[in-house]
C-alpha cells in the first residue's frame, strides 16, 4: 500500500505548490475513518480510495481533487458525514465528495425504467463539476482492476457491463482514450474471455513469427524522419483485445483478415512538423485510401488534435500513423485532466469552463432536461456516447461536428430546431442530395427550407443524433396533440348528436375540472387519444342522462361466453384486432375494416394510424362482466438469465398465478441471457399485471414487457 509520504511526493512532482498539509491531514483522516474494513480481495479497505488518489496524480489532478478520491468513499460506508467534511476540508471538497457519493448509489445496469431515471441523474451530476466524474471513472478502474476478487459471477458480469456501457464511453467522450481501453478491456476479459484469450492467442503466434515487429517498424519510421533532419519520438503497440473484437465484428473479419493491427505515434516539435512527418511517411510508404483524417485543423469536440493516416509501411505490414506535438499528446492521453485550470479564486468556477470545450455535455444534458420520458433520454444520450466524428461545414464556414453516419437533417437540427423542422431539402458541396445522404468529413451542408414545411416520421428511421431524434418526435407529438383535439371534437359532435344534444365550447369548458383537466382542449385531447369516452364527457355535461349500455345475457354453466363490448347494436359481429390484443381493462375503439368488419383495437394501436374516415370509428368499451367471459391471448416479451432452471422458474410463475400458455418461442439468446415471445391467455389486464409482476420479482427474470406490435408474433 501506498505510503503517505509517497503520495505527497507524487502530487508535489507536477505541482510543487500542492497543499502538503492537506494531503496528509485526507490521508490520515480517511485511513482512521475506513479502519478495520476490508475489500474482497483481503486488502485494507483504504488500499482502495489510495490507488484511486493514485491514478488521479497519474493525470496530474489538482489538489482538492486527489484529497476527493481518498474521501469519496467515506459518506457512503463509515459514520463520517457531509457535514463533517465540510466542516474538516471545506464546502468544495465535501460537494465533490457528496457528488461522488450520489453517483456510486446509482443503480446505472437495472430495470430499464430505472436505469434511464438513473443515467438521467449521472448525467446532470457530472455537468456540476466534472471533476466529480473523473474520481468516478479512477474509482471504476481500480474496481475492475480487483473484479475477479468477487465470488459472484452474475455480479462480476454486471459490473463490466455497466462499465462497458457507461463508463468507458464516458471516459472516451472526455478524451481519456487509455482508460477507456482499459475499461473495455477489463470488462471484455470477463463479459468473454473466451474470445479474448483467443485474440491474444493470435498475438502470441505473431510475436514468435515476427519476433519484435512493432519496434522494427518504429525504428524504420523514426530512421526515415530523421534522414529528412527531423527529430521525432516514435512508439508503437498492438492495438487492445476489446479494440480488436470490436473491429472484427463490425467488418464481419477473421482475425487473420484483419490488418491493421499495429498503431504508431509520432511526436515531433511543433504543428509545422506534423505536416512536414506527414509528407515524408506519404512519400515513403505507400498511403491507403479514404484513412487519412486531420485532427490538427478540426479538433474533436473535446479538444483531441492529431493527424491519423494509414499507409502500407515497412515489411509490407498496414499500420495507422497519428502524428502529433507533445501538447497534442498530453492532451490525447489524458483528456480533460490535461486542460486542467482549476485554481483557487478563479471566478468563472470549473464548471463554467469545461461547459465551453465539451459542447457535447452541454447537448446531452440539453436531451436529458427536455426528454419527455426518462427512457428516451437514455436512447439519445448513449446515442451521443458512443459515435465516432465527421465535421461538416455550413455555407458561411462554421463548423459543425456530427456523428458518423449523419445525415443533413441531423446536420439541421445540430444548427437549430426551426432550420430541422422547416427542412425540405439538401446541397452537400453544391450538388442537390436526399435528407438520408451519410455525410462525410469536410462537406459543405446547404439545408433548403419552406414555411408550411414540417418534420416527416420518416425521417426518425435514419437520423442517427439524440437532438434530431429527440426534436422530431417533440414535433410530431405536438402535431399528434393538435389531432387528438381535432378528433376528439368529431367523436364528441357525434356522440352529442345521438342522443339529441349540442356539442358547444362553453359546456364543454364548464366540465373541464370535474374530469381534472385544465381546459376544453385538454378534454378535447383525451377524448381523441382514448382517455376518456364520449359518453362519460356527455354524462358530465348533462348529469340527467343515465348511460343504456347493453350487458349481454347469462349464459348457462359450460356454454362459451363472447366477451361484451358496450356500445355495439344487439347483434353485430366483431373481431378483436390481433395486431394489438386487446384485453379486458385496456381501452379501445371500433374499426370498420373493408373485409374485415368490425375490429376492436386498442387505442394505441398503431392500425388506427391508417383509418382516416371519422366515420370508421365506434367508441365502444367493455361490458360488464367482460373479464368473466371467454380467456384472452396477452403476448409478452420475458428476458431471463441463461442459467439452469430460468425458464422453467418463469414458467411457474405464469401458472401459479393462473396464466394459461398458450404459445412460446424463443427470439434471443446470449451467454448473459435470453429473450423469449409467450403467449398467456388471461381474464383481463388486472389478471395479466398480476403475472408480470410475479415474473418482475422473480430472481431469474431481467425484465418482461407486454407486447403489443404484429412484429412479436409466435409462429
Amino acid at each position: 500500500m501506498m505510503r503517505q509520504t509517497d503520495l505527497v511526493e507524487r502530487v508535489l512532482a507536477y505541482d510543487p505548490d500542492a497543499d502538503e498539509a492537506l494531503l496528509n491531514k485526507a490521508y490520515v483522516y480517511a485511513m482512521t475513518a475506513h479502519g478495520k474494513q476490508f475489500r474482497a480481495s483481503g486488502d485494507p479497505y483504504f488500499a482502495h480510495p489510495l490507488e484511486v488518489a493514485a491514478i488521479l496524480t497519474d493525470l496530474k489532478l489538482d489538489v482538492p481533487t486527489i484529497v476527493t478520491a481518498l474521501l469519496h468513499d467515506t459518506i457512503e460506508d463509515t459514520l463520517v458525514t457531509y457535514d463533517d467534511i465540510k466542516q474538516k476540508f471545506g464546502e468544495e471538497i465535501a460537494n465533490l465528495v457528496d457528488g461522488v457519493t450520489k453517483l456510486s448509489q446509482l443503480e446505472v445496469f437495472s430495470e430499464r425504467t430505472k436505469q434511464a431515471e438513473n443515467f438521467r441523474k449521472l448525467m446532470l451530476a457530472i455537468t456540476s463539476d466534472i471533476r466529480v466524474l473523473l474520481v468516478k471513472l479512477a474509482d471504476r478502474l481500480h474496481n475492475m482492476r480487483t473484479l475477479g476478487y468477487i465470488d459472484k459471477p452474475h455480479k462480476r458480469s454486471r459490473i463490466a457491463q455497466e462499465t462497458v456501457d457507461i463508463y468507458a464511453p464516458l471516459a472516451g467522450r472526455i478524451g481519456m482514450q487509455n482508460m477507456r481501453e482499459e475499461l473495455e478491456d477489463l470488462a471484455f476479459a470477463e463479459l468473454d474471455a473466451e474470445a479474448r484469450n483467443s485474440i491474444v492467442t493470435h498475438f502470441a503466434r505473431l510475436d514468435m513469427v515476427g519476433g519484435d515487429r512493432v519496434g522494427r517498424i518504429a525504428d524504420q519510421i523514426k530512421r526515415r524522419l530523421a534522414e529528412h533532419g527531423m527529430e521525432a519520438w516514435v512508439y508503437g503497440r498492438g492495438k487492445r483485445p476489446f479494440s480488436i473484437w470490436r473491429k472484427l465484428q463490425t467488418k464481419k473479419l477473421s482475425f487473420e483478415q484483419l490488418s491493421d493491427i499495429f498503431g504508431f505515434r509520432v511526436i515531433v516539435g511543433s504543428t509545422a512538423d506534423c505536416y512536414r512527418a506527414l509528407g515524408i511517411i506519404h512519400t515513403s510508404w505507400q498511403m491507403v485510401p479514404e484513412r487519412f483524417k486531420d485532427f490538427i485543423s478540426t479538433p474533436k469536440p473535446n479538444g483531441y488534435r492529431s493527424i491519423h493516416t494509414t499507409v502500407i509501411g515497412p515489411e509490407k505490414q498496414r499500420v495507422e500513423i497519428q502524428i502529433r506535438t507533445q501538447d497534442m499528446h498530453d492532451i490525447a492521453e489524458r483528456g480533460v485532466a490535461a486542460h486542467w485550470r482549476y485554481r483557487e479564486h478563479v471566478p468563472e468556477g470549473p464548471a463554467k469552463e469545461d461547459s465551453a470545450t465539451y459542447g457535447w455535455l452541454r447537448d446531452m444534458v440539453d436531451l436529458l432536461e427536455r426528454g419527455d420520458t426518462a427512457e428516451e433520454a437514455l436512447e439519445h444520450s448513449k446515442l451521443a456516447l458512443y459515435q465516432d466524428q465527421v465535421f461538416c461545414f455550413t455555407p458561411k464556414g462554421s463548423l459543425i461536428s456530427l456523428p458518423r453516419g449523419a445525415t443533413p437533417i441531423d446536420f439541421a437540427y445540430a444548427v437549430h430546431t426551426d432550420l430541422g423542422n422547416s427542412a425540405v431539402g439538401a446541397k452537400v458541396n453544391g450538388n442537390h442530395a436526399p435528407l438520408h445522404t451519410p455525410l462525410k468529413n469536410g462537406d459543405q451542408v446547404e439545408i433548403i427550407t419552406t414555411k408550411d414545411s414540417s418534420p416527416s416520421p420518416m425521417w426518425e428511421q435514419f437520423v442517427v443524433t439524440g437532438r434530431a431524434r429527440a426534436e422530431i418526435r417533440r414535433f410530431l407529438r405536438h402535431a399528434q396533440r393538435d389531432e387528438h383535439v381535432r378528433f376528439g371534437r368529431k367523436i364528441l359532435e357525434k356522440t352529442f348528436a345521438d342522443e339529441g344534444r349540442e356539442l358547444t365550447d362553453k359546456g364543454i369548458e364548464g366540465i373541464a375540472k370535474k374530469l381534472r383537466l385544465a381546459k376544453a382542449e385538454d378534454v378535447f385531447a383525451d377524448v381523441g387519444r382514448g382517455a376518456l369516452r364520449g359518453h362519460e364527457v356527455l354524462q358530465a355535461v348533462f348529469p340527467e342522462m343515465k348511460r343504456t349500455g347493453k350487458v349481454s345475457k347469462k349464459s348457462n354453466p359450460g356454454e362459451v361466453k363472447p366477451i361484451s363490448i358496450r356500445g355495439l347494436t344487439e347483434g353485430i359481429s366483431y373481431t378483436l384486432g390481433q395486431c394489438c390484443h386487446p384485453l379486458p381493462g385496456d381501452r379501445i375503439v371500433g374499426l370498420n375494416t373493408p373485409g374485415e368488419g368490425l375490429v376492436i383495437h386498442t387505442i394505441d394501436c398503431a392500425e388506427l394510424d391508417k383509418a382516416h374516415d371519422m366515420n370508421d370509428w365506434l367508441d365502444v368499451g367493455w361490458g360488464l362482466g367482460a373479464s368473466d367471459m371467454d380467456l384472452s391471448v396477452a403476448r409478452v416479451l420475458v428476458r431471463v438469465k441463461n442459467a439452469p432452471g430460468s425458464l422453467a422458474t418463469a414458467m411457474a410463475a405464469i401458472a401459479a398465478n393462473g396464466g394459461n400458455i398458450f404459445n412460446m418461442k424463443v427470439t434471443n439468446r446470449n451467454p448473459l441471457f435470453f429473450e423469449f415471445i409467450v403467449d398467456v391467455e388471461v381474464r383481463d389486464v388486472a389478471h395479466l399485471q398480476n403475472i408480470l409482476g410475479a415474473l418482475r420479482v422473480s430472481d431469474s427474470v431481467e425484465s418482461v414487457d407486454r407486447v403489443r406490435e404484429a412484429e412479436g408474433a409466435v409462429h
